[in-house]
């Protein structure tokens, strides 16, 4: 993502039909993911709330967004673990 934003910010230089493609194609992965920032907020609220039932984390830390992949759309989570629990309640 941090090449992309490179890309568009001018740090290298590329082509203006370069730029204007990948420009492109964020709004086209905006677009077929079609979710609001407080939504994706939900989203990493209640994932929060699932592994803390496992494993103690940096909530402060978390990072949720949504990502391209080739002709796909993927919700990516970067979650910080500080460590596992031990006890693992039994279901």
């Amino acid at each position: 993502m941090l090449d992309i934003l490179g890309k568009v910010f001018g740090r290298d230089e590329l082509p203006s039909k370069d730029i204007a493609k990948e420009r492109l194609r964020l709004v086209l992965v905006h677009d077929r993911a079609t979710v609001s920032p407080q939504f994706l907020e939900l989203i990493k609220e209640e994932v929060i709330d699932v592994i803390t039932e496992y494993m103690e984390i940096d909530s402060n830390g978390v990072e949720v967004s949504i990502h391209s992949l080739e002709s796909s759309v993927a919700l990516v989570a970067s979650i910080p673990i500080k460590k596992m629990k031990r006890a693992i309640k039994a279901v």
